[in-house]
């Protein structure tokens, strides 16, 4: 175990109050692509690049050919999670991760079975009829074909996920912001911190202990106290709780 390894171990080990936020590199070890590395190779199928179809506006507009991209490229019902996930789930159980503080829509922290879980951009797990609200899981939406419509009243039905041009959900992000101001170890993995407003959660930390977990350097870099480089489910798997 090299040095900063040693010392992620110590703080860890030490800590009842650790918080994670993760983005989409904590799921790319579980097969899910984070579509922003690889925008060329979506553009080569599709009209429009990925920030425009999964914008609300081209929902609206094209609700169609947004479904087309999303069940291609957005559903893995398949993905189970990996290390990074089970060994902050048994942090939780050990009482020393109070909640971890997501991007990913994919729910793979629930499966590994944590259970205080902030979920900034929603769920692929979450469908609702956009007219009478009746609630549809992740099964419904992948057994369909085209867009999904209500069984009930015949209504669109939309997930549960943060699209471009849509607000953050308020009490999300107010329980995130206040785990973080309150945690003496503050965890970021697998994001590059550049997408806003969740990147801006880590001005919130007040603590001492800021770990970065990235296979690249962030802009944040220089403020962390502890940097590791490479994939988070190798760094986080190696903890012994």
């Amino acid at each position: 175990m090299d040095g900063k390894q040693e010392q992620l171990q110590q703080w860890i080990a030490h800590s009842g109050n650790i918080v994670f936020f993760g983005g989409a590199g904590v799921s790319t070890e579980s097969g899910i692509p984070d579509f922003r590395s690889v925008d060329g190779l979506y553009n080569m199928h599709y009209k429009y690049p990925p920030e425009t179809i999964i914008s609300r506006s081209f929902f609206d507009a094209d609700p169609e050919e947004f479904y087309r991209f999303y069940r291609d490229k957005m559903l893995w019902p398949e993905a189970k999670p990996n290390a990074a996930h089970l060994k902050l789930a048994e942090l939780e159980q050990a009482g020393r991760l109070q909640a971890v503080v997501t991007q990913n829509i994919d729910g793979l922290h629930q499966a590994a079975g944590s259970k205080t879980v902030y979920e900034l951009h929603g769920s692929v797990h979450r469908n609702y009829c956009m007219k009478c609200h009746q609630f549809y899981d992740l099964d419904f939406m992948v057994r369909g074909e085209g867009v999904p419509r209500c069984p009930v009243c015949g209504g669109v039905i939309k997930p549960d996920v943060v699209l471009y041009e849509e607000s953050l959900d308020q009490a999300t992000m107010e329980a995130a912001v206040l785990a973080i101001a309150r945690a003496e170890v503050l965890i970021i993995g697998g994001t590059s911190l550049a997408v806003y407003p969740a990147a801006g959660l880590i001005n919130y930390y007040q603590g001492s202990r800021l770990v970065l977990i990235n296979k690249s350097p962030t802009p944040y870099d220089r403020r962390a106290d502890l940097v590791l480089s490479g994939p988070i489910g190798e760094i986080l798997g190696a903890i012994t709780v």
